[in-house]
């Protein structure tokens, strides 16, 4: 068998109908995400959504203390003495 061929049979059985359906988890999240828990949008994932919150404003911070250090001290021309 052409190696070509081989090629187009495997692409059409993993892009065909009779490869394995994913189900449809969008209602589930829908639920979670609606639900009035008093818990802010951001974190009603559970624990991941928590970890990555916290360190994307550790990020933002670090940045935004860095970018100021940088523009208030170390692009200053040094003095002479």
């Amino acid at each position: 068998m052409n190696p070509l061929l081989k090629v187009q049979v495997l692409a059409q059985r993993a892009f065909g109908s009779s490869a394995r359906q994913l189900r449809n988890k969008v209602p589930e999240a829908q639920k979670l995400f609606q639900e009035d828990n008093g818990l802010p949008v951001h974190i009603k994932g559970g624990t991941a959504d928590v970890v990555l919150y916290r360190a994307t404003m550790a990020l933002t911070l670090g940045g935004t203390c860095y970018s100021l250090y940088w523009l208030l001290f170390a692009a200053m021309p040094q003095r002479k003495a």
